[in-house]
């Protein structure tokens, strides 16, 4: 058989879905082998949204997605897609095709080193010289993406190579099973657990796995100790627990960080560095104990005093075996703050002003959506407030990118979830400036006949720069201002049904239609962020001093 036929059966092998991507002609032999494959190509618009597509496909299933790109300009424009998937940690294979290595025709046309530029964005690069390297490469690729820290890991198939004459055969996938800590390490992360006073558990993305939802359930339902998330460690525990603090989603100034501050000890689940630190660890003051995969990354910010390093959902039931609830622990505080946040959040989620403001939306949009319902947030202002005040009650379902904070995202990251999910409730959330980026792919959610809510969230700026701009006090010139397209007939133009919002009372019975509508839908918001100064700036020390 061909190479390519080898690479194909790697693939599947490894249990790949599907592959999203847009081939060049050195792709030509991989496209044809794929003929009678039970792996679906998706053909998208755009290269960059292949590799949203893919990472958001490894994010949700813990299996490497798949995403394949030409040469050139094909192969560069997955690099901020592979920034994506290395920051968040999310687990995807990245295939680029390549000119003949053996003769070449066209001297350097389209050619530059595509190994040497994904090196400093992947877990593992490798061109394939020779048709019986293959399978080990696919087996070590597949392997290292999967293992933690997940991330994004990139094979090069020469076009020579793809057609050569092969008789290798593909190598057997084993379990890879992590350790876990030693007794010892146990032990004192239990003493120090029960001597603490407030302690809080933090819940970060490397506790968004399907096996650790169970573990940390029992242990904070079993010990009664509070918990917030991080953005991207929303839906770990369901958020309608009253143990719930809420998602630190500003680095200072809100309500959660006063009651970090009121805490002694925090329990650092899952959490990475590669997302804006969700507190400021202080010397002599809070002690933090990091239990991870892998040991911290330790910066002025972030010294944790021990590490629990191993399988989080194994490390996470051990301590919950040991950890004895406490008498003289101290929650108080905590639980006050929390009542004093939700009383400050129904401020503006009953307002009806038009445009609509953001925590209106928030709440109109949860109140929308079923438990299961899964939102795909793109970045901007907007997804602070949904980070927020939105709660999610399942795992994954508030997909947010908090590390690389691309904007661009959304749609692409919506449309897999959709494939992957497609039996529950999808909805993009996009700004304007974020859904033009790669609005192409309406195009392909309409092409793949996708129950789809599409949400652009329209101010005519670049809202989040101009938040910023406001609070560092310089004057607003217009030059974060642009004009859009009538997005109602633009959504039209594509296939998909575009509606424009009017009224903010109309929100509601609009989006029940559409999400029980087949077909994308594509909903224009008019949006007033004036709420941002009001309510994201408050004076909150003061607000709590009487804590």
């Amino acid at each position: 058989m061909k190479t390519s036929d080898l690479f194909v059966k790697a693939l599947e092998n490894e249990g790949v879905e599907f592959i999203f991507g847009i081939p060049g002609e050195e792709n030509l032999d991989l496209l044809n082998s794929l003929k009678g494959s039970k792996i679906r190509f998706i053909l998208v618009r755009h290269e960059q949204a292949a590799g949203f597509m893919a990472a958001t496909y490894g994010r949700l299933t813990g299996s490497p997605g798949v995403c394949l790109a030409t040469l050139g300009p094909g192969a560069t424009n997955l690099v901020t897609a592979a920034a994506y998937a290395q920051l968040g940690g999310m687990p995807m294979l990245m295939i680029t095709g390549q000119k003949p290595i053996m003769k070449s025709k066209q001297g350097q046309f389209q050619i530059i080193n595509i190994v040497d530029m994904m090196k400093p964005l992947t877990k593992y690069t490798k061109q394939i010289v020779h048709s019986h390297t293959l399978p080990s490469r696919v087996r070590k690729a597949f392997k290292l993406a999967r293992e933690e820290r997940p991330g994004p890991v990139h094979i090069e198939l020469p076009e020579d190579i793809a057609r050569e004459d092969c008789d290798a055969d593909v190598f057997a996938v084993t379990a890879n099973r992590q350790p876990v800590a030693d007794t010892h390490t146990v032990i004192e992360a239990v003493q120090m657990i029960q001597k603490a006073r407030s302690p809080l558990f933090l819940l970060g993305a490397g506790a968004n796995r399907r096996k650790c939802h169970d573990a940390v359930e029992y242990l904070i339902e079993r010990t009664g100790i509070p918990f917030f998330t991080t953005q991207m460690g929303k839906g770990v525990m369901d958020e309608r627990n009253p143990l719930c603090l809420g998602t630190a989603a500003l680095s200072s100034q809100d309500f959660v960080h006063r009651a970090i501050e009121r805490s002694d000890l925090i329990i650092n689940i899952g959490h990475n560095v590669t997302e804006k630190p969700p507190f400021f660890m202080r010397k002599g003051g809070l002690n933090v104990i990091h239990v991870s995969a892998y040991s911290a990354a330790v910066d002025e910010v972030y010294f944790p005093q021990l590490e629990v390093i191993g399988d989080i959902a194994k490390n996470v039931a051990e301590l919950s075996q040991q950890v004895e609830p406490q008498p003289h622990w101290d929650f108080a505080a905590f639980l006050r703050i929390k009542e004093r946040m939700e009383a400050h959040r129904e401020a503006g989620a009953c307002s009806d002003c038009f445009p609509v403001v953001p925590s209106r939306l928030v709440r109109i949009v949860r109140d929308a959506m079923p438990p299961n319902g899964v939102i795909a947030l793109d970045n901007g202002i907007y997804k602070i407030w949904f980070a927020r005040d939105y709660p999610a009650y399942e795992p994954n379902t508030v997909l947010l990118d908090n590390a690389l904070a691309t904007m661009g995202a959304g749609l692409a990251s919506a449309m897999a979830a959709k494939l992957i999910c497609p039996d529950q409730k999808v909805m993009a959330i996009c700004g304007d400036g974020g859904f033009l980026m790669n609005c192409q792919e309406l195009e392909t959610a309409v092409r793949l006949k996708l129950d789809l809510v599409v949400l652009v969230l329209n101010d005519g700026a670049y809202g989040m720069i101009k938040w910023k701009q406001e609070m560092m006090k310089f004057d607003d010139t217009g030059m974060l201002d642009f004009g859009n397209p009538d997005f109602v007939k633009f959504a039209e133009s594509f296939g998909a049904t575009g509606h424009r919002l009017s009224a903010t009372k109309d929100l509601g019975p609009l989006l029940n239609t559409c999400l029980s509508s087949p077909g994308v839908h594509v909903i224009d918001i008019p949006m007033d962020y004036s709420q941002n100064h009001q309510v994201l700036n408050i004076d909150l020390p003061a607000i709590t001093k009487d804590l």
